[in-house]
């Protein structure tokens, strides 16, 4: 019923924009506002499940930026008292990561089975990009900062010698960081798009080459620490 009569879409040829429809016979028939109110579910799950996959994406982002924050302080730190208190931080932020992939995928899971299929390409290899990170981050990252963190030990108050200099710069840490970084940054891609199968990969494959290029100048000794190293004794 539109404006006081029965409408058929049908027979019309126009589209209702009112209030929720039901069939009746023929035609449709409006429901009124208590009607819809009750039929209607107070909360939208798929809602609700989306909201928390963007904030777990955003713990991830934060975490990541915070990290990448301490790699910086440390690789300009001079003594060990400069570097001690970023690496309790860096320590500490890596825990959230864990529980952002593990948001990321539990919630995506939900709305993959819920909206989409678990054959959609893009999906894939979104989920593929979150394997990556849970597992170069242990790996690779984590051990790196526990050998970074021996070397600090051993090197004791005062100026950071060689080696703890040398940790400060690992490729374990830069690489596995940035790459990281810029892999979360594929998947968003593919998530906002929703790209086939070949624009995927090269998404995440693409960020994870532009992360670690970017890494690279990082991961190499500033310019007066290697012209100090040159000079006689």
């Amino acid at each position: 019923m539109k404006d006081g009569f029965w409408f058929d879409e049908r027979d019309s040829g126009e589209t209702w924009s009112g209030p929720p429809l039901r069939r009746a016979g023929m035609s449709l028939t409006v429901l009124t506002t208590e009607e819809s109110r009750k039929r209607a579910p107070a909360v939208d799950t798929y809602l609700v499940v989306e909201y928390l996959h963007l904030l777990a994406l955003l713990v991830g982002i934060g975490a990541g930026s915070v990290l990448l924050v301490c790699l910086f302080q440390l690789r300009s730190a001079e003594t060990l008292a400069d570097a001690a208190p970023w690496g309790r931080v860096a320590g500490k932020t890596a825990r959230a990561f864990p529980v952002a992939i593990l948001g990321l995928f539990g919630t995506g899971a939900y709305m993959t089975s819920d909206v989409w299929t678990w054959s959609t390409r893009w999906i894939d290899v979104s989920i593929a990009g979150l394997v990556l990170l849970a597992l170069q981050g242990p790996l690779v990252a984590e051990r790196t900062a526990h050998k970074l963190g021996q070397a600090l030990q051993a090197n004791g108050p005062g100026p950071l010698g060689p080696l703890a200099r040398r940790m400060t710069r690992h490729p374990g840490l830069w690489v596995a960081e940035l790459s990281n970084l810029w892999v979360v940054l594929g998947v968003v891609w593919n998530m906002t798009q929703k790209p086939g199968i070949g624009e995927s990969i090269a998404a995440v494959v693409g960020g994870y080459a532009v992360g670690a290029a970017i890494a690279l100048p990082f991961t190499r000794a500033p310019a007066e620490e290697l012209s100090a190293a040159g000079e006689p004794a």
